[in-house]
């Protein structure tokens, strides 16, 4: 008889499972932001210089939500310190991030009519390394 995916999932495993989880969510949330202050800032800075400064507004989005949700209580180091550190943690994500949506836009000419496919892809590019990143360094 197989045991329950509930029952395996038990104890740590299942907290491990519901911080991907709420990361995933905080992930979304940046991915809006991010995707607004690109369509916001493009006719400005053009789709280079509006992804950059989005990387920054996103970013910091998600470290106040990761720092308020997902990893609550987690909590060693004052505000700003964790926000600066989260930054450097992340910028390997940063450059797996921006470098997989400048590829795109350079590449593409779909991704310069809809530059959200790009954002989008960078994103998943960069989510993977930032949550381990964050979870062993930023928030422990």
């Amino acid at each position: 008889m197989e045991v329950p995916l509930v029952r395996r999932l038990a104890g740590p495993h299942l907290a491990l499972v519901v911080q991907m989880l709420r990361f995933g969510v905080v992930g979304v949330v940046g991915f809006c932001v991010d995707t607004a202050t690109v369509y916001g800032l493009r006719g400005r800075l053009g789709l280079y210089g509006a992804g950059i400064v989005a990387y920054f507004v996103a970013a910091s989005v998600n470290w106040a939500l990761n720092r308020s949700w997902t990893f609550r209580g987690h909590h060693a180091l004052s505000a700003h310190r964790q926000w600066l550190l989260y930054l450097a943690a992340n910028a390997l994500g940063f450059v797996l991030n921006r470098g997989t949506y400048a590829a795109l836009i350079a590449g593409f000419a779909l991704c310069r009519v809809y530059p959200v496919l790009a954002v989008a892809a960078g994103a998943v590019a960069g989510m993977t390394i930032n949550f381990l990143l964050s979870r062993r360094l930023v928030f422990r």
